[in-house]
């Protein structure tokens, strides 16, 4: 998407702008006056976005190194690389607890998911073999949705960026594995909405160890080189090899302020009885950036903490409202698809009952033919049995007139007497074969009276068959047609000295919900067994010799049975100055 609008007031040469989203890019035209402000805010309304505060504009500045624009300044006077157009990055640059209960938009959501997906398909973020795998399953619903074997075949995933070249690279996987294993996962996420994929991803990828964190290079009083993390719960104190697991934890609620001077970073502690904790930095750029991470990140801690405000309750208020709109409609989409899978369920058996009646009728034809024929055959049979019974009397009475003149004519000669007798004894003979001939003829007719019978039933039941067929038929086209009919339906100033208040007394006491809390797999038995097995399975395919430091890392918090909740229990034990005593003591 691309969008050009001048932002300004000042007459004068206008100023290209372009702003780079998760998924869009912006044009707009600048002024000299147009303030860092202006242009965010033109950028938000441009893209829908009511959730402002996790949201900055990241640029390179003329040092090479990523800073944030300042909004109370004018966009010119910061110190930006001069090119055409002028490039900005809208990215997240404070990140929410819980992603589940604090965003509210879909286009917030959107926007973390894309981002946090990009940082651990780079690896910027670490994540587990096996999770990657889960990962991109809810991302291939987010993307594509339902899972679908006639539509997404084999090969399907082959061009999509799916997992971190680390993890393709470390196991003796193909594509079409790999592939196996996403869409185990994918299929069972059926009738899930995309938003709710996005929504399971970051569930699982904000209990990463490394998910919202900002690391920076300092040194505590021994010169010992650590890192800085600052995130959404609180300041955390890194070894330099290990940026996975924390030594040292400080809440927000702990601290109460916040200074620098020069490289040299001050944080005072809400504990009285502590001493400050101090760390230097290699740059004073970084010190800024720090300050204003501490600020920021601090300001929302807080405000998670206390009643919503009304402009925060209205938008949950809208958000649930258009949530309700959504899940109706994704409610009506399911009923018409389950109305349309029933209703091809239904045509394919009405095509398969089609096929089976079509051979009944040709079977009930071919028994009606051959009932005809037997039926043809009983007639010509009964004919020629009537024409051989007609020939028997007819001889007969020829045999008797014989006989009768033979009684008659007892005077007769020898010679005339031998040849009458002859003759009746040929009649007699001829008559005795006519009688065979007639008794065959019977017994035929007798069989195929029975067959005429029986060929008369089947023929009955071939008629009732080619009806009901027909009526069938007739009934599957009306509903045919009826399935057809619903297929138609805090920005700082210049200088070297700074000092912001956080924490005052009365806040001191606020809960910290994250030491309780579990991870989303920990929570869910099912999924923990699986990627358990998952992991598994996988080890047994890795390369040893591809194994990074960071999966070292992982393995070793596995086994000890470390999460980052469970860490954040631990480095946040004892009192602040011991914490302090153990920070300074880092080697």
């Amino acid at each position: 998407l691309k969008y050009l609008t001048v932002i300004g007031t000042m007459p004068g040469k206008n100023v290209s702008v372009r702003v780079t989203t998760m998924d869009a890019e912006l044009e707009f035209a600048i002024q000299s006056n147009t303030t860092g402000k202006q242009l965010f805010d033109q950028v938000v309304k441009t893209i829908g976005l009511r959730e402002i505060w996790y949201f900055g504009l990241q640029y390179t500045d003329t040092k090479g190194y990523i800073t944030w624009l300042k909004l109370n300044k004018k966009i010119l006077n910061q110190e930006l690389k001069r090119e055409s157009p002028l490039q900005f990055k809208f990215r997240a640059k404070f990140y929410p607890e819980d992603v589940s209960e604090e965003i509210i938009q879909d286009v917030t959501l959107r926007l973390f998911y894309l981002q946090v997906k990009e940082a651990i398909l780079s690896d910027e973020i670490y994540c587990p073999p096996e999770t990657t795998v889960l990962l991109a399953s809810y991302a291939m619903q987010a993307r594509f949705g339902d899972y679908h074997p006639d539509v997404h075949k084999k090969g399907f995933l082959a061009n999509e960026r799916l997992m971190p070249e680390r993890v393709r690279e470390q196991y003796k996987l193909s594509s079409d594995q790999w592939e196996e294993k996403i869409v185990s996962w994918w299929s069972e996420h059926k009738c899930m909405m995309k938003e709710d994929a996005m929504g399971e991803y970051l569930k699982i990828a904000q209990d990463l160890e490394m998910y919202g964190v900002n690391y920076f290079e300092i040194r505590n009083k021994k010169g010992s080189e650590l890192w800085l993390g600052v995130d959404a719960l609180g300041l955390n104190i890194y070894e330099k090899a290990d940026r996975l697991t924390p030594k040292i934890g400080f809440p927000w609620s702990e601290i109460r302020n916040i200074s620098f001077n020069d490289k040299k970073f001050v944080i005072k502690p809400i504990d009285k009885k502590a001493r400050d904790f101090i760390f230097y930095v290699p740059r004073l750029r970084i010190n800024k950036r720090i300050l204003a991470l501490c600020m920021g990140n601090h300001e929302l801690y807080m405000r998670r903490r206390k009643p919503d405000t009304i402009e925060v309750q209205q938008m949950r208020a809208q958000a649930r409202e258009e949530r309700q709109q959504k899940v109706a409609e994704r409610e009506r989409l399911q009923r018409e698809i389950a109305a349309r899978e029933a209703a091809e369920k239904k045509q394919r058996e009405y095509e398969d009952r089609m096929l089976e009646m079509q051979e009944d009728m040709e079977r009930a034809k071919r028994d009606l033919t051959n009932a005809q024929d037997t039926i043809r055959r009983l007639e010509l049979s009964l004919k020629e049995l009537q024409q051989a019974q007609e020939n028997l009397a007819r001889r007969e009475e020829e045999v008797k007139h014989l006989g009768t003149r033979l009684a008659e004519e007892r005077e007769m000669e020898a010679s005339e007497k031998d040849k009458l007798e002859a003759e009746i004894r040929r009649r007699e003979a001829e008559i005795a074969a006519v009688r065979r001939e007639v008794s065959e003829k019977d017994a035929q007719t007798r069989r195929l009276q029975e067959e005429v019978e029986e060929a008369r039933r089947r023929q009955q039941e071939a008629s009732e068959a080619l009806l009901r067929a027909t009526t069938q038929a007739l009934h599957h086209n009306k509903a045919h047609n009826v399935f057809e009919h619903m297929e138609d339906n805090y920005a700082l100033s210049n200088g070297g000295d700074y000092k912001v208040e956080l924490t005052s007394d009365e806040y001191a006491n606020v809960p910290q919900w994250e030491v309780d809390r579990q991870t989303a797999i920990e929570r869910n038995q099912n999924i923990q067994t699986r990627l358990d097995a998952l992991n598994a399975d996988l080890e047994k395919m890795r390369d040893r010799d591809k194994v990074t430091e960071y999966d070292v890392l992982h393995m070793e918090n596995k086994r000890a049975g470390r999460d980052k909740y469970k860490t954040l229990r631990q480095i946040r034990a004892g009192n602040t100055q011991r914490r302090i005593d153990q920070f300074e003591n880092m080697v």
